[in-house]
């Protein structure tokens, strides 16, 4: 099994480092589109939201049942460390629920209880092996439910960059 204090620390390190980039934007820029265009910081923070709400919710239900077998060369897969690449252009497979956007606060609010979601299922999950539980994603193929969450932390990695373009152009 992988060492979940590893991904927990990623988990937190990423995160402290988005909301270190995030603070400065003032509230009443926090939905500007940025002046070359793409996403306002209220925008990444509802796409990144609710992808890792889609991940806690998959994972959920996937434990819900016991995992099927999978041969080795279905568990290949492209390593999510990629998404942490802004040079790779990606459209996101879940579209933006337009409600979830909302003043600065209640959005980060909302933010940090995913997290605290996150954080919590993978304690309340710590003694169980996850590998065995997989789920294909659009882009890197096969992954386990460990690597479901490196996932989090490397899109978030790639997003904090595009918050701190955001944020100089504020």
């Amino acid at each position: 099994m992988p060492d979940l204090d590893a991904i927990l620390a990623r988990l937190n390190q990423t995160r402290a480092g988005l909301l270190a980039v995030v603070e400065p934007i003032p509230p009443d820029r926090w939905r500007k589109t940025p002046p070359a265009g793409g996403w306002s910081a209220a925008e990444v923070i509802a796409h990144l939201t609710m992808v890792e709400q889609a991940i806690l919710d998959g994972a959920e239900r996937g434990l819900q049942k016991e995992p099927r077998p999978v041969p080795l060369w279905k568990r290949l897969h492209i390593p999510p460390i990629i998404a942490e690449w802004r040079f790779l252009k990606a459209r996101t497979p879940i579209p933006l629920d337009p409600s979830l956007l909302d003043a600065k606060q209640p959005m980060l609010d909302r933010f940090a209880a995913s997290r605290r979601r996150t954080l919590a299922f993978i304690e309340a999950n710590r003694n169980r092996d996850l590998s065995r539980w997989r789920h294909t994603h659009p882009f890197f193929g096969s992954l386990n439910l460990y690597t479901w969450f490196k996932t989090i932390y490397h899109h978030e990695v790639r997003h904090t960059k595009q918050l701190r373009e955001i944020a100089r152009s504020v």
